[in-house]
């Protein structure tokens, strides 16, 4: 009697037949190859550097050319690059899509069913940006810790201003602008006297010295000032960091592949002049548009700061979408789509912890306000289904938008609200003259009547 083999699916086709899987651990990765190329197909193997190059040394003796792992914490990080560097084509997985078969869950048959499903080539990678994009990535995410410790000493700083009843905040708007900072830095450095510190207002604020003055008005407890002299030494500290990551930031822009051929015409005008909180200290539009050749700054919506956290995201090509569809579906900005016995079970978007994604619902929400053709879009939306999903609808269209323009080269030219407007009643009517007239009726504009008095 012929023996039969079980395991095997004859109705698939090997894809990868060299494929190899991790199951990434903290302290452990359990390593599987294909029961043909080793006797001890599965193997497990520590998190060391070492461990690291001996695993890949055994993919290597195995024959192994392709690798699956899922993409757990950071831990995976310094595998994927290992193996990277050793020439393995390395992907990574979301766990969402490799889950395990129901019964008993082990790290071995973790490892063995994710090596399995990627010889049949049922796996699909995740995004990652090549090295110079995620360099950039890496800088500016870091730039974003450094803003967030260094506010929270700007509220440490309150908070004692606070405890000696110097109300600060409430005559200035920023207490790190010009007015601000010139007076605490002159209480920590001893001064007292409210009419010495309103002297240091600076022409452009709002508050008379008189008010400043009267706020200014407080006790000088040693414990107080004290604190407020390391919460700025510390606020100082991580300004300086920042400028650091700025000088590395600048550096990763300028190494970034020219995307733009020939002579790009002039930069155009900036939209808003006024600077950005917490811009970095560079030229970052200017930056931007030699590397593109287009400027994403005139998208309404996207500034210098937010355009590069785009493209430090998402890469400056964007040729892992096909489309913008395919785009704005990644992001889970899009419609879901669940069908089942041809009726559609659910249209919701899908949760995302994408940076882009969180980004882009950013930027839709602060044109809300504004005369454009997306904001109008965005109101319209937010009277009719509520702000939310506007929110989520307009982010959709940032995306397509930011997609032709790093794609294609787009220029964007906002209609304004008006021109979006008489579109939208054009469309309107349009809909309406072809109902009635399925229906064997035909629209008629009113004839103009006098107002009555």
């Amino acid at each position: 009697m012929t023996k039969i083999a079980t395991g095997g699916h004859p109705d698939l086709k090997m894809v990868n037949p060299a494929a190899a899987a991790i199951d990434i651990g903290s302290t452990m990765h359990m390593a599987a190859v294909s029961p043909e190329a080793c006797e001890t197909p599965v193997r497990a193997f520590g998190t060391f550097t070492q461990d690291l190059q001996d695993l890949a040394d055994w993919f290597k003796a195995c024959g192994v050319t392709s690798v699956a792992m899922e993409s757990t914490g950071v831990y995976w990080i310094p595998a994927f690059e290992v193996l990277e560097a050793r020439g393995f084509n390395v992907i990574l997985v979301n766990a969402r899509y490799a889950k395990n078969v129901p019964g008993r869950k082990t790290d071995v048959s973790d490892a063995g069913w994710l090596r399995q499903l990627h010889s049949y080539g049922l796996l699909r990678g995740s995004f990652r940006p090549e090295a110079e994009i995620a360099t950039l990535r890496a800088y500016l995410r870091q730039r974003e810790r450094l803003v967030e410790y260094a506010a929270a000493h700007i509220q440490h700083m309150q908070k004692a201003l606070m405890e000696m009843n110097l109300q600060l905040h409430h005559v200035v708007s920023d207490i790190t602008g010009a007015t601000g900072m010139r007076i605490i830095r002159a209480i920590v450095a001893g001064e007292r006297d409210p009419e010495v510190l309103a002297a240091f207002r600076d022409i452009r604020c709002h508050s008379s010295i008189d008010v400043i003055k009267a706020a200014l008005v407080g006790n000088d407890r040693d414990e107080h000032i004290f604190a407020l002299t390391q919460s700025l030494d510390l606020y100082d500290f991580y300004q300086g960091k920042i400028e650091d990551c700025d000088r590395k930031l600048e550096t990763a822009v300028a190494a970034l592949t020219v995307k733009a051929d020939g002579d790009i015409p002039t930069l155009p005008k900036a939209r808003i002049k006024r600077k950005q909180v917490n811009a970095p200290s560079f030229d970052v539009r200017a930056a931007l548009y030699g590397v593109l050749g287009t400027d994403l700054t005139q998208i309404h919506g996207l500034g210098p700061s937010l355009a590069l956290k785009l493209v430090a995201e998402c890469g400056t090509d964007l040729l892992a979408w096909k489309s913008a569809k395919h785009f704005t579906s990644w992001l889970c900005l899009a419609p879901g789509n669940k069908i089942s016995g041809g009726k559609l079970l659910s249209s919701r978007t899908r949760r995302s912890s994408s940076r882009a994604a969180a980004l882009l619902r950013l930027a839709a929400t602060t044109i809300g306000r504004s005369d454009t053709a997306l904001g109008a879009f965005y109101r319209r939306l937010s009277f009719r289904i509520g702000k939310q999903k506007a929110v989520t609808a307009t982010a959709r269209k940032i995306a397509v938008l930011f997609y032709n323009a790093v794609r294609f080269g787009m220029i964007y030219r906002d209609p304004g609200a008006a021109a979006y407007e008489e579109g939208h009643r054009y469309r309107v009517l349009a809909n309406l003259q072809r109902r009635a007239k399925t229906l064997g009726f035909a629209l008629e504009p009113l004839p103009d009547t006098e107002a009555v008095s």
